[in-house]
């Protein structure tokens, strides 16, 4: 099989293999199939799109709609690069599933609006497939309605003109949406469980997602969460896509 290509950009070396886990665990891959670059720590080499099955890309601590003079040099750098790369995705409708930070970057390379207006505190959220979703291939496992885990700054306000919105909540319209036929993004985790996002939560206690006083009584909102449904998303862009 062509292996799939997990875009990561987090330093934090307990979040960043925490993610990686987790995306072997709930995909089925082996890590023979999934290959990690970590974009923080370098630049983006040249991909073999021919060579891959598909590329999946990870959350982020980086915001798009962060102005440009606030970013620092690798996140400079690490847009400038995934753009490049969308390029070429986009025009061969290329298998692409991004998780919170593919909303930020095929949002705004396919002319979004990402800002702040819709962000979601770390928690469980139930997310609601479209009729345009309910049709789609990657949701046929899932039920209409469904808890994901979220936590993120930013978020699509304004959907792509090219992208077809697949699911919403009542916080957040945009959930996740398809660009072309094979290009997905989702606001949601499709990778997290309960371990997973408490591992985050205590990773990223002082980065701006809530009060780190109020650590302990986040990590007791996820504790109970049944989040069976989102892992099936990440499960099904694999066998759909996946190629030898």
């Amino acid at each position: 099989m062509r292996p799939f290509v997990l875009l990561a950009s987090r330093a934090e070396d307990l979040a960043a293999d925490g993610e990686y886990a987790a995306m072997l665990a709930f995909s089925g891959l082996r890590p023979d199939q999934l290959r990690r670059l970590r974009l923080e720590a370098g630049p983006l080499p040249d991909l073999d799109l021919d060579a891959l099955s598909g590329i999946l890309v990870g959350g982020s601590p980086f915001d798009a709609s962060t102005p440009p003079e606030d970013k620092s040099a690798t996140q400079q750098r690490v847009e400038k690069e995934m753009s490049a790369l969308l390029d070429q995705v986009v025009a061969r409708d290329f298998p692409f599933l991004g998780a919170c930070y593919g909303v930020g970057t095929l949002g705004v390379h396919q002319g979004g609006v990402i800002d702040r207006e819709h962000a979601e505190p770390i928690s469980a959220v139930r997310i609601t497939l479209t009729p345009e979703g309910r049709a789609d291939p990657l949701l046929a496992e899932v039920p209409d309605s469904f808890d994901a885990f979220v936590g993120h700054k930013e978020a699509c306000r304004v959907l792509p003109p090219s992208a077809t919105l697949l699911a919403s909540s009542p916080t957040c319209p945009v959930q996740m949406f398809r660009v072309r036929r094979n290009l997905y993004a989702t606001q949601f985790h499709p990778e997290l469980d309960v371990a997973g996002i408490s591992t985050r939560i205590r990773v990223y206690r002082d980065y701006g997602y809530f009060d780190p006083a109020e650590a302990d009584l986040v990590l007791a909102g996820v504790r109970d969460a049944d989040v069976w449904a989102p892992p099936r998303v990440l499960a099904a862009f694999v066998r759909r896509y996946a190629r030898d």
